[in-house]
């Protein structure tokens, strides 16, 4: 049977309603497909933006709804904040605390060094080394007058034996020392048989780098204490310094306060002058072993007077009629003796 053209009008107009109900269905679905995509995008946009700048943000938001980029925008700018500010007051505490701390540290480590002093127990006693052989050790020569008592060995270097006067002496048959009824010990000289030469020249030397030693410690307890005069006072150990002389004029206490291996050390520029009959007393377990007198002038002890300790003397020592010291006399010239008795600490 033939169609005519007027039949096929009905058939092309439902072929077109149903091509239009047909793209309509696809747009709708199109759209509900793309809806999910736009979320996600979003959801996406919004965590690219949190981890990236603000123009990645941007151009994520554009290519979306405005709705999308609103909400996105959103996110961005709240997360970018809040990161922003989270990060800022990490940074301002932890620099404000490192900073705080290393400065308070440092400066209480500044404050402790620029006050710091010697004291008596952190004082090592000054190395004598083979001077301290020797109760009276001189270069130029040891003199005595009336009756002086020795315990412990003298001697003499470079100087000859014929420096040594008034002792008496008896040179031993094997010609490296002599003997002497003022001494109780030996005496040694630069001119007696080898090895009396090499030994004294040894312990004159030692002497000399024990005399720079303690005139060169560093950090004085007190500098210029009286003035000079330290007559009456009582010390207790540690490093005294004056760019004077010392005088003690009645007497000195030196106080170790329990403490026998304390150390004093006294560092004097000019004489040192102890008066007739003054008395260094010396209390709290102290040992004249550990005291030393440094003297750059000359070293007098009075008559009659009682001292004690090590005098390291780099000219001469004077100990007048009836003096007696507990220690050493170490001198780079001489040292005269008048009745006087010396014993090795």
């Amino acid at each position: 049977m033939k169609m005519r053209g007027t039949d096929l009008i009905p058939v092309i107009a439902a072929i077109i309603l149903a091509l239009l109900i047909g793209g309509m269905w696809v747009s709708q679905n199109h759209s509900s497909i793309t809806t999910p995509t736009t979320t996600t995008s979003s959801s996406s946009s919004s965590t690219t933006s949190s981890s990236h700048s603000s123009s990645s943000s941007s151009s994520t938001s554009s290519s979306h709804s405005s709705s999308s980029s609103s909400s996105t925008s959103s996110s961005h700018s709240s997360s970018s904040s809040s990161s922003t500010s989270t990060t800022s007051s990490s940074h301002s505490s932890s620099s404000s605390s490192s900073t705080s701390s290393s400065h308070s540290s440092s400066g209480s480590s500044s404050s402790t060094t620029s006050t710091t002093t010697t004291s008596g127990s952190a004082l090592t006693p000054v190395n004598l080394g083979t001077a301290g052989n020797f109760v009276i050790l001189s270069k130029s020569g040891i003199s005595t007058t009336g009756t002086t008592s020795i315990v412990g060995d003298i001697g003499v270097s470079p100087i000859a034996s014929t420096a040594i006067t008034g002792f008496g002496l008896v040179l031993d048959s094997s010609g490296t020392f002599a003997t002497s009824s003022l001494v109780t010990g030996k005496v040694y000289a630069a001119d007696y048989a080898a090895p009396t030469p090499a030994t004294m020249t040894t312990a004159v030397g030692d002497m000399q780098t024990a005399y720079t030693d303690a005139a060169g410690r560093t950090n004085p307890t007190a500098t210029g204490l009286g003035a000079g005069d330290i007559s009456g006072m009582t010390l207790t150990p540690g490093l005294y310094k004056w760019s004077t002389g010392v005088t003690i004029n009645t007497g000195v206490t030196l106080n170790c306060q329990g403490n026998a291996n304390a150390v004093f050390i006294f560092q004097i520029a000019q004489d040192l002058t102890v008066g007739n009959g003054a008395i260094v007393t010396l209390s709290g377990g102290c040992s004249a072993s550990n005291i030393f007198w440094q003297v750059a002038g000359q070293a007098t002890l009075g008559t009659t007077s009682s001292f004690s300790g090590i005098i390291l003397c780099q000219t001469q020592i004077v100990l007048n009629t009836g003096a007696t010291l507990t220690g050493r006399a170490l001198a780079q010239t001489q040292v005269t003796l008048d009745a006087n008795t010396v014993t090795a600490p």
